[in-house]
């Protein structure tokens, strides 16, 4: 457990070091955060003008469901989007020792529809954990343990599903079955580093959360010394830092992620590749962010 950890350090420190070098690394994970953002403000408008007007209808619940699958499809599509861009520049990085944005702005253009379609198929797994969880008196606890479940497998499934699809061009389907085999082929690995990573980033999120929402208070603090106004004023301003600074964690985190399942599938894609041809696994070059991972 303790060798997992320091495991999840050792890549953290490498996801930043790559980032130090190679700034456009990033930069789609805060693109994504912006867009993302607007997608969900916009999408939150006609949500909430259905539920005041027609909320506890037949009619207003099945809009609203309708309007509900459309905003997460949304979501998901930006999400990928940009998280595509990020692991075409981590693969470009890792071979070339540059990561193009000209390129891998390219690479989403030409994959948009395959994008699309896991999308798709994320917000379909979305509703059914929805409809596993249930709603008020209607939740269970078996079907919250699947919906629980099943959003860890196919949530861990599309880390090395979108990677493959930008970098061998591949459609949802085949794509699915090639992560599918390469998660197959290298399970205790794959959970091992997995469990060190994800704790690793979730972890440090988290500190970096606390702080965030520490400044917060401590900014509404100070102007409420001020009096009424400076509280008001106050209340705005830690909204607005705490915010920010919660949102750039989170993109941080999200590069972090796909850098890592990029890495891997590089990797595991490799290994593959110098097994069929009678080498020795021994003599595959690991990317150099994932030695950390796969020492020991």
């Amino acid at each position: 457990m303790f060798q997992s950890i320091s495991r999840g350090f050792g890549f953290l420190g490498q996801a930043m070091d790559m980032a130090r070098k190679d700034g456009d690394l990033i930069k789609p994970s805060l693109y994504g955060m912006v867009v993302g953002a607007i997608v969900s403000l916009v999408g939150a408008i006609p949500i909430i003008a259905v539920a005041v007007l027609s909320g506890g209808t037949d009619i207003g619940n099945f809009v609203l469901f309708v309007l509900g699958a459309i905003l997460i499809f949304a979501q998901y599509a930006v999400a990928y989007i940009f998280s595509g861009m990020t692991a075409y520049l981590v693969y470009g990085f890792v071979a070339e020792g540059d990561g193009r944005m000209d390129k891998a702005w390219e690479v989403v253009q030409r994959d948009w529809l395959d994008i699309l379609s896991l999308a798709a198929a994320s917000t379909v797994v979305k509703l059914v954990e929805n409809a596993l969880r249930g709603r008020g008196n209607r939740r269970n606890l078996l079907g919250g343990m699947l919906a629980g479940l099943l959003e860890r497998v196919w949530t861990t499934a599309t880390y090395f599903i979108l990677p493959i699809m930008v970098i061998e061009d591949l459609s949802l389907f085949p794509a699915v079955k090639r992560a599918t085999e390469i998660v197959k082929k290298n399970l205790l690995l794959v959970a091992v580093t997995e469990i060190g990573v994800s704790g690793v980033v979730g972890l440090v999120g988290f500190i970096l959360v606390v702080i965030a929402v520490g400044i917060g208070v401590g900014i509404f603090a100070a102007f409420s010394a001020l009096g009424s106004t400076g509280a008001i004023i106050g209340a705005g301003a830690a909204v607005l830092v705490a915010g920010t600074l919660i949102a750039l964690v989170s993109a941080f985190s999200s590069y972090v992620t796909t850098a890592y399942h990029t890495c891997m599938f590089l990797w595991a894609r490799d290994a593959e590749r110098a097994v069929e041809a009678g080498q020795s696994l021994q003599s595959v070059r690991v990317p150099a962010p994932v030695a950390a991972v796969l020492a020991g």
